[in-house]
């Protein structure tokens, strides 16, 4: 009955939020300890006393100064000279940017706007047709959540309290996978739609690219390199790849101008409010399940069902791409971690890093899923494509995010191995 209450909630519309602390209360009055009200302000300030929660507006203000400072063509423009003219050329030089960007933006809804912007006006005027160039670009998408630095990750590692660099280690191998899987996917859709090869780029143009995207692209190489070489936590590293972003625009490239700047400060301050009003939303909503012991009853039910860890974990995928097409990642995310971590750690011995990996991967396919599906009416719109046509075309990818998924399921030396090694 409590639990209706929240999906009461959701129903009628009140904001995932506003659901979650009033369904917070409602636990709290029917459990009648009310002393436990007295708690509230405390346990939901507490929920933002994170170090690791300031890269997450710093990242975000990272996508809006490398939005305005031309960055995301250029690195379109060092793609195609990497691929040179070969037949499906563009496809893949969109994957491969979107590769890139993904390593700097780290959301999926940021990528694919910039991306439809820069990458299927470009590829329509060469001979391929809109909606196909419209679901690469979406599909692009899905490599946000897993190629550091992601925003999901970081929601994640403040959720379960697990460092937010180690998560973003996991994340490299995964997303190379899936990375390669997808460019088996657009060959496929090669043969079948017949891609055009591009343009021949001579070699003064290829070098002239390469040449203009070294500063883009050494924004990604300093945020990972950092990290990885145990110089600067993400934090650090967001603020430093900012700077870069800023300086680039304003010197480099010349697109960006000071009037820019206060703009993109707002916007991110924006953007930034509302995921961290969330996260406070979430950490009451933690503490009140576990006051209540919901994870150990949980546990009961899954050890009744299961004592299978790959069992578990294939059945946490299927709940996951349910709640995933009806509710955007960060939400869900919040829903999800406090609940099913605590089982997967503690009764099945499976990895959170693992876990985690999956958790996020999953989630963002859902935000290309119907009804609901963000990411998948945001490239919609901005491609000017029936969202229904855009789904059906999409399906190959999720047939290589699923695999990908058992992949991950079954050897999770793909999530560990990387920082193993790194030790």
């Amino acid at each position: 009955m409590i639990g209706l209450s929240f999906l009461g909630f959701v129903v009628v519309g009140v904001p995932i939020a506003f659901a979650l602390i009033a369904f917070a209360i409602v636990m709290i009055w029917a459990g009648g300890d009310m002393i436990l009200f007295q708690s509230l302000p405390q346990q939901f300030f507490g929920g933002l006393e994170n170090y690791g929660l300031l890269a997450l507006p710093l990242f975000i203000l990272l996508g809006e100064f490398m939005n305005a400072g031309g960055i995301g063509r250029r690195l379109m423009a060092f793609a195609l000279a990497l691929l040179g003219s070969v037949k499906g050329g563009l496809a893949y030089v969109n994957l491969l940017a979107n590769m890139m960007m993904a390593s700097i933006l780290g959301s999926t809804v940021a990528q694919i706007t910039i991306m439809s912007r820069v990458a299927v006006p470009e590829m329509e005027r060469t001979g391929y047709p809109r909606d196909v160039s419209v679901a690469i670009t979406a599909a692009g998408g899905m490599l946000a959540p897993i190629i550091p630095p992601s925003m999901l990750f970081i929601i994640f590692g403040v959720i379960a309290q697990l460092p937010i660099g180690d998560l973003f280690i996991a994340g490299i191998v995964p997303g190379v996978v899936l990375f390669l899987i997808f460019l088996v996917v657009i060959a496929w859709l090669g043969r079948r739609h017949g891609f055009p090869p591009s343009e021949r780029v001579t070699l003064r143009e290829r070098v002239r690219a390469v040449l203009d995207a070294v500063p883009a692209a050494l924004i990604p190489v300093v945020i990972i390199g950092s990290i990885l070489g145990g110089i600067a936590t993400p934090t650090e590293s967001a603020a430093v790849a900012s700077i870069m972003a800023i300086l680039i625009g304003l010197f480099v490239y010349r697109e960006m101008r000071l009037a820019d700047l206060w703009p993109a400060f707002v916007r991110a301050a924006a953007s930034s409010s509302v995921v961290l009003f969330l996260i406070a939303a979430a950490g009451l909503f933690s503490w009140v399940i576990t006051f209540n012991n919901v994870p150990a009853l949980v546990s009961a039910w899954l050890q009744g069902v299961t004592d299978s860890p790959i069992i578990f974990l294939l059945l946490i995928n299927l709940m996951l791409l349910a709640l995933g097409m009806i509710t955007d990642p960060i939400p869900a995310i919040i829903l999800v971690v406090p609940v099913f971590l605590p089982v997967a750690v503690d009764v099945y011995g499976i990895d959170p890093f693992q876990f985690g990996v999956i958790v996020c991967l999953n989630l963002t396919a859902g935000l290309l899923t119907p009804p609901v599906g963000t990411g998948l009416f945001t490239a919609a719109l901005m491609g000017n494509v029936r969202a229904e046509r855009l789904a059906w075309l999409i399906l190959p990818f999720f047939g290589a995010v699923a695999l990908v998924l058992v992949l991950l399921v079954l050897f999770p030396v793909l999530t560990l191995g990387l920082g193993g090694a790194l030790q």
